[in-house]
């Protein structure tokens, strides 16, 4: 192992003192260290990088592994960009919730046993998440967490049709409906009633939130299901889609929500020998 990108969350980490430690601890293994700023707040001024600022695309390029200093959120930020070059992510938790990340500060000096291998990896699942109006693809991202379909105001309830493989599973009115992976399965599926799923599993599970019907209950699909989710009709109502918390893409009446497992996978680094469970 001979570089690894560091990635503070200016948020979390914010006087980078997280990351300098791991810094030093990686030079000292003979590991050459750069740094990437997934987000950058505005109008604060930011203390000195422990490491040369880079370019993502860039350093990804020529790096062995990428690690993430922030909560969840931070590691779903780069996970797309990981997955796309192939590279290991190895998460310290600094935020509220910690389900990805292997590590907590106090873990730090483990790092020095990263360039003799002592660490696992696990493979975990991402869907490919796209959204058809009128036949033609408008929108594309991948989710290594989940896809949120969700109504834009309190008062009004959305009319949703979910098919598996072309075929209607439920018909529900509700506040929206979440397609996850087995990693995301603890995330906001877990908040609305879904069941947990061992993450390294391949399945696509589908959670509808606050279902104004008993028959709609949250499922588990094999990994190789197509989910096709449709709004019949809109009127007034608002519909909105986030993939991984991002930003959130309108849609239109008639448009189709179609999400299924990506080719890609975002791999995870372990260095302690904890359990999921």
């Amino acid at each position: 192992m001979k570089k690894i990108l560091l990635t503070p969350n200016p948020y979390r980490d914010c006087d980078f003192s997280a990351a300098a430690q791991a810094a030093e601890l990686l030079r000292a293994q003979g590991v050459e260290t750069v740094c990437f700023l997934p987000f950058l707040p505005e109008g604060v001024p930011l203390p000195p990088l422990p490491a040369p600022q880079v370019e993502l695309e860039d350093a990804l390029e020529d790096v062995d592994m990428v690690i993430c200093f922030g909560g969840d959120g931070t590691i779903l930020h780069m996970a797309k960009n990981a997955a796309l070059h192939n590279k290991p992510i190895l998460g310290v938790n600094m935020g509220s919730m910690g389900f990805i990340a292997d590590m907590e500060v106090p873990d730090l000096p483990l790092l020095a046993g990263l360039p003799a291998g002592k660490y696992r990896t696990e493979a975990r699942m991402m869907l490919d998440v796209s959204v058809l109006r009128h036949g033609q693809q408008v929108f594309h991202e991948l989710a290594l967490n989940d896809a949120v379909l969700t109504k834009g105001s309190v008062v009004r309830v959305l009319d949703l049709s979910v098919a598996a493989d072309n075929i209607e599973m439920m018909h529900f009115r509700g506040d929206g409906i979440i397609v996850c992976t087995p990693t995301g399965s603890t995330a906001y599926s877990m908040s609305a009633g879904g069941p947990i799923i061992e993450p390294t599993s391949r399945n696509i599970l589908i959670t509808p939130i606050c279902a104004h019907t008993i028959l709609a209950r949250p499922f588990v699909l094999n990994g190789e299901s197509c989910v096709s989710i449709r709004v019949p009709a809109l009127g007034r109502k608002a519909v909105h889609l986030s993939v991984d918390g991002g930003a959130d893409f309108p849609l239109g009446a008639e448009d189709e929500l179609r999400i299924r497992r990506a080719a890609l996978e975002t791999t995870l680094v372990r260095i302690r020998n904890r359990s999921f469970y």
